[in-house]
């Protein structure tokens, strides 16, 4: 049947869950529905919930998102940040390169396709004339990346109003 997008009582994404899980919740009285799936009913009074929020406020301690691949390329839409191909096999570039000293954090790491990385070589994209199509940044949370990717998939769109940087 599908995820279920859960809300903090002040409207802060938190996580996606089962719709099984999401029912639990919303019959103990623990969460209310605000989004539901007309096309799929569960009993005559009860749709099928998509996007539900917590009655109670509860407190998440702050966890950045870890710098790995797969966050990468999702952050990068999968696309090779120097000639925007989608097509090709993609690796991770360092903008300023590891041999001169840089790092391994959000900012300077970007997706290039096997052949603008090694065009661009042991070169910033300024020395080597290949502007960025995208500026890196550190990306807001996982669940954004992971909700995002269901809304672009034609999944839920309901949920772009409660995410930042959806859609």
């Amino acid at each position: 049947m599908g995820h279920v997008l859960v809300l903090n009582a002040s409207y802060e994404p938190l996580n996606i869950t089962h719709w099984r899980r999401a029912m639990v919740m919303l019959l103990k009285g623990k969460a209310e529905g605000l989004e539901h799936d007309s096309s799929r009913v569960i009993r005559p009074d009860l749709l099928l919930p998509t996007v539900i929020r917590l009655r109670q406020f509860v407190r998440v301690p702050y966890k950045p998102l870890p710098l790995t691949r797969r966050n990468l390329f999702q952050r990068d839409n999968h696309r090779c940040q120097y000639c925007a191909s989608t097509t090709q096999p993609l690796s991770i570039d360092h903008i300023v390169p590891r041999s001169r000293g840089g790092a391994d954090v959000w900012e300077n790491v970007t997706t290039a396709c096997l052949g603008c990385n090694v065009r661009k070589g042991n070169r910033t994209p300024r020395e080597a004339g290949m502007p960025l199509l995208q500026e890196p940044h550190r990306p807001h949370s996982g669940l954004n990346f992971e909700a995002s990717r269901q809304i672009r998939a034609g999944r839920h769109a309901e949920w772009a109003k409660y995410l930042i940087g959806a859609a």
